[in-house]
């Protein structure tokens, strides 16, 4: 079974600075990660090749110091990976950004599952990995927190909801996002850590995938980020005291000075 891993790097902080001027992140000075939902989703890809056998390929989709996601993810049981990179990316939106992915998922052509992480962390749209299934027009399976089978080119999994779950079953080649609940990623070994250091981790452009120019960057993205801000801290709440009588008669006179 051939998997493909779409991960993407994030800043590494839970204070996210944005550009005033462009409202794109701002990268300098701060650390950058695999997103920690894509490393459940690679997790799962390797379990699944330790299984079944096959090949985990990983793609990430960035700028050119994105290259050291990749070696992590390869460093964790990935076989192969490409950068996606080129300066008319800048600026896509969630349609533009599933739109190059799945024309590098056409490039690799040779796959059976596609798997994504729930979410990034520096957006939270979980918009990505179901736009890579309707661009390449298979089926997807999203929320993912358990795979119970794979046979005969039928995959069937559980996915989470708010209730509890639903059983799902699809035909290969799909889609599929993940959730943290599937398993515990490992850490790199040694020996990871060795091949991924001397791995050559090619790079595509928008050339190299054959992407049309209209449909990637800002031309291509149909959002844009107005402004960009950190929410302002919450106010002090009111602490009502004294018996249940007192109280409700504070609540309705308070109540009643908002509401007028």
């Amino acid at each position: 079974m051939n998997i493909i891993v779409c991960i993407k790097q994030v800043p590494d902080t839970a204070q996210i600075k944005i550009d005033p001027v462009t409202n794109n992140l701002v990268r300098d000075g701060v650390k950058s990660i695999i997103n920690p939902f894509d490393l459940y989703a690679l997790e799962e890809a390797v379990r699944l090749k330790e299984k079944s056998g096959g090949k985990v390929i990983v793609i990430s989709m960035g700028p050119p110091q994105a290259e050291t996601a990749l070696r992590e993810a390869l460093a964790l049981g990935g076989d192969e990976s490409f950068l996606i990179s080129d300066r008319a990316f800048a600026g896509s939106d969630t349609l533009a950004t599933s739109y190059t992915l799945s024309m590098a998922v056409e490039k690799i052509k040779d796959y059976d599952l596609i798997i994504c992480g729930k979410q990034a962390v520096d957006g939270d749209t979980a918009q990505v990995g179901p736009g890579i299934a309707a661009t390449l027009d298979i089926p997807q399976i999203t929320n993912v927190r358990k795979i119970r089978g794979i046979e005969n080119g039928t995959f069937t999994a559980e996915r989470a909801t708010e209730e509890g779950f639903d059983v799902v079953e699809t035909k290969l080649p799909c889609l599929i996002t993940v959730v943290k609940e599937i398993n515990q990623p490992r850490l790199p070994s040694l020996k990871g850590k060795m091949k991924a250091k001397g791995a050559v981790i090619p790079v595509w452009t928008a050339a190299d995938i054959a992407a049309e120019e209209i449909r990637i960057g800002l031309t291509g993205s149909p959002t844009e980020v107005w402004k960009s801000m950190t929410p302002p801290p919450r106010s002090k709440g009111i602490i009502l005291e004294g018996d249940i009588p007192a109280v409700s008669k504070q609540l309705v006179e308070t109540l009643k000075e908002y509401i007028h």
